[in-house]
């Protein structure tokens, strides 16, 4: 993989729905995912990501009144080089009103859920690996069923993140499962690179894709332009249409 593989316009959303690997992957209930004594932890390298790959999964548990620990690795500081309406400094506030928008528009109870702030810098994750690493030590449980992002996703973030989730879950013993997200964007719909055998569905009825459409929209940094330069969005209508789909995917 090159070291930035998210350029251009990536994979279009109509090869993916035409993709045979991707409908032949299997469907899973979010419950037999997370088994009942199991607590659920999501560890999102930026904000949105946690909606973006877990949205209808966030849902499903807080239906079932499970307690879920968010991890929020870095706040999406850099997301906007150069803007001068996005400065880090109004990024890092901003992006944690739009984070907690978006999961109250996915019908998480702040009282069923503890959220953690790493604070981690922004597209430098790679190199505080071991310090987070030793964070996730010390609030995961043995038994705990990890969601994060994946370890090959294209993103130095989101690897980074995979990596040291990898590495504590081994550590403290408990279950990590992956989510790509930029994976999307950069390989092809019949791919040798995903790793298919690992793949599951987690499945979203109308209402479910329909929620998390609109915890989507609540991170306005990052589907609007930038208001000062006129720059496209991070994440443009096309990198939605790839991301919004009635399922998400992770890796056992």
């Amino acid at each position: 993989m090159s070291a930035n593989p998210i350029t251009g316009q990536g994979t279009s959303p109509e090869a993916w729905q035409a993709s045979r690997r991707l409908a032949e992957v299997a469907s899973v209930q979010a419950q037999a995912l997370v088994p009942n004594r199991s607590r659920a932890v999501i560890v999102s390298p930026h904000p949105d990501d946690e909606v973006l790959g877990c949205g209808g999964l966030l849902q499903a548990l807080a239906r079932e009144g499970r307690h879920i620990l968010l991890v929020s690795v870095t706040d999406g500081e850099a997301s906007h080089p150069d803007s001068r309406w996005w400065t880090p400094q109004r990024l890092r506030a901003t992006r944690r009103q739009e984070c907690a928008q978006a999961l109250t528009r996915l019908g998480v109870p702040h009282e069923r859920m503890t959220w953690l702030h790493g604070g981690f810098p922004d597209t430098a994750v790679a190199r505080h690996e071991q310090a987070l690493t030793n964070v996730l030590l010390d609030c995961l449980r043995p038994g705990d069923t990890v969601f994060t992002t994946w370890r090959h996703d294209g993103h130095c973030d989101h690897e980074a993140v995979g990596r040291a989730s990898a590495a504590a879950t081994r550590q403290i013993g408990a279950r990590l499962l992956e989510v790509p997200i930029w994976a999307w964007h950069w390989a092809s719909a019949q791919d040798p690179r995903i790793p298919w055998r690992r793949a599951r569905k987690v499945l979203m009825d109308e209402a479910a894709l329909a929620r998390k459409r609109h915890a989507v929209q609540a991170f306005v940094s990052q589907t609007e332009p930038d208001p000062a330069s006129g720059n496209p969005p991070v994440l443009t209508p096309r990198t939605l249409e790839r991301l919004l789909h009635d399922f998400e995917v992770v890796f056992l």
